[in-house]
């Protein structure tokens, strides 16, 4: 299996500074974003990784992360042209992964627990896809796809839902079968002009080989200025820091 860390984007949540440097390589308490998905991948044992990321700023994910050795991965590096969405970000990664299962991970989310547990219960399934979940508020769903569920499978995905139907929501880490790529040139861009992971997660979901798994420890991004906070105090609280008043 093959993982890809997805960390483009534009990073207008962070301007001005996202002017001159990609949002997943800004801090979350003393260590840059990307080095969180990383690791994630690592210690699920996926160590043979590509970064995909805007042309502009691959330059600056090659001085940071070098070959990945020091994280204990192997990276390459993959581009996006533009804005045009995850799952076209991830259609960028086709000619290093193709033909290898595919977990990707979105670049600027951080698991607290080892995802190993999920990543070996997907290479037992014999096709499809795995979705990690987790528990919100109703009020916080509406940020996010909704997942709906039955018999043991993901049955609906809505993104933003107005009135969400469940508490639970997709996180950032995706398990794909070898069909993903094929998966992604079937679909249409959105209405922002993009091609969208809900929508790629949809097809699987119609084809009903969709799973799911749901997470017992905290999950955030760092994907705005206010989860980014959020994202380095739980980091510190791990990692033993005592906040004083």
């Amino acid at each position: 299996m093959k993982g890809v860390v997805l960390a483009g984007g534009l990073g207008t949540r962070f301007h001005p500074v996202t002017k001159v440097v990609n949002k997943h390589l800004l801090d979350v308490y003393d260590e840059p974003v990307v080095f969180f998905p990383i690791r994630t991948l690592v210690t699920a044992g996926i160590t043979d990784l590509v970064l995909v990321t805007l042309e502009s700023d691959v330059d600056q994910f090659k001085r940071l992360l070098g070959d990945g050795s020091d994280l204990g991965a192997r990276i390459e590096f993959a581009t996006q042209g533009g804005a045009g969405g995850i799952a076209e970000a991830l259609l960028m990664a086709e000619p290093l992964v193709k033909g290898d299962r595919v977990a990707a991970i979105l670049g600027d989310n951080i698991f607290q627990d080892t995802l190993q547990p999920f990543v070996e219960r997907f290479e037992s399934q014999e096709s499809g896809a795995m979705v990690l979940l987790k528990r919100v508020s109703l009020d916080d769903a509406k940020r996010f796809g909704v997942v709906e569920l039955g018999d043991d499978k993901v049955t609906r995905i809505v993104e933003k839902p107005a009135k969400p139907m469940s508490d639970l929501i997709q996180t950032g880490f995706y398990l794909y079968d070898e069909r993903v790529f094929d998966f992604i040139r079937r679909l249409a861009p959105s209405d922002r002009g993009e091609l969208e992971i809900t929508d790629l997660n949809s097809l699987y979901v119609k084809e009903g080989s969709m799973t799911f798994d749901i997470l017992k420890g905290w999950w955030t991004d760092a994907g705005t200025p206010a989860s980014k906070l959020k994202a380095s105090i739980l980091v510190a609280l791990e990692k033993g820091v005592h906040f004083h008043r």
